[in-house]
């Protein structure tokens, strides 16, 4: 086959060596997908959601317990985009949530978990989380009172 290849000059080659570029780059995608899907990319188990993290999900109407799989958008927004000289294979700049949000922002968060987050309650905060885990939540009126949250590392790239 290379041969024959060869045998039909530079160009013929480019094109085989650019088929089979998107063919390895679409069977990388397909990995990274079923590794998020099945929470173990790269035979790595991530880190599974806080106790509290599942208690939040569904107390707002959100379903599962799997981590990155809140509503799909991240998992669904990588791609396969040949550009000259190559092919690129993850989430895109311009990729947004329904809501408006960068999700190559979400997915270096979670690929490199993030710092200690003090989140200053509100009232709101505080009644919706006093009643999703089922315990008074510390703090007196005005908005008083922080959470502190952090996201583990789940590499699901690299």
């Amino acid at each position: 086959m290379a041969r024959a290849i060869l045998r039909h000059g530079p160009q013929k080659l480019s094109l085989a060596i650019d088929k089979a570029t998107l063919q390895e780059a679409h069977w990388f995608r397909k990995k990274i997908v079923r590794g998020i899907t099945r929470q173990n990319p790269g035979g790595q188990r991530f880190k599974p959601l806080a106790k509290s993290t599942i208690l939040t999900r569904r107390a707002s109407g959100g379903k599962g317990t799997k981590a990155l799989i809140r509503t799909g958008e991240l998992r669904n927004s990588i791609v396969v985009v040949k550009k000259s000289g190559g092919v690129f294979v993850g989430v895109p700049r311009a990729a947004r949530s329904k809501n408006g949000r960068s999700l190559v922002s979400v997915a270096e968060i979670h690929e490199f978990g993030s710092r200690a987050n003090v989140i200053k309650m509100t009232d709101k905060m505080r009644k919706f989380l006093g009643a999703t885990l089922g315990k008074k939540v510390l703090g007196s009126g005005g908005g008083t009172g922080i959470v502190i949250v952090t996201i583990p590392p789940r590499p699901f790239l690299r």
